[in-house]
């Protein structure tokens, strides 16, 4: 299991569905939309956000469960 973080989203392409989380320690996290947690599908870039790091492909971390907070 991945361990739980904080961050703020960056960017976020609806017609991709690709999304960029910034941490508070400056790491950068790429999430799909079908990692936003309430099933939206929708997040707006400023959203603070709490969500999982996971492994994925090729030995990169991705942001899962991402939750909003505000």
């Amino acid at each position: 299991m991945g361990s739980l973080r904080l961050g703020s989203v960056t960017s976020y392409e609806a017609e991709r569905g690709l999304g960029l989380i910034a941490g508070p320690d400056g790491s950068e996290h790429l999430f799909h939309c079908t990692a936003i947690a309430d099933g939206s599908r929708q997040i707006e870039v400023g959203e603070q956000v709490a969500f999982l790091l996971l492994a994925a492909h090729g030995g990169r971390y991705e942001a899962s469960q991402v939750t909003k907070l505000t």
